[in-house]
């Protein structure tokens, strides 16, 4: 197993996240051929890693309605 230096990531909040606290999820556009993704609540926490085109293909199915948030 690879590992990924994340400490100077940056991340964004997805805008499917709820406003209220809950199923807030971060990626980190950082990298060119990675996505990390991680919860916003657990900063410190555990980060899934996506290679970036299937990561791309998952948010065009969402945004297509393939997918429901």
């Amino acid at each position: 197993m690879r590992t990924i230096d994340l400490s100077d990531a940056s991340w964004r909040k997805s805008s499917y996240s709820n406003q209220d606290g809950g199923a807030c999820v971060e990626v980190s556009d950082d990298f060119a051929v990675i996505v990390p993704v991680r919860d916003s609540k657990v900063s410190h926490g555990p980060v899934l890693v996506f290679p970036a085109a299937d990561w791309s293909s998952f948010v065009s199915a969402v945004k297509g309605g393939r997918l429901r948030p």
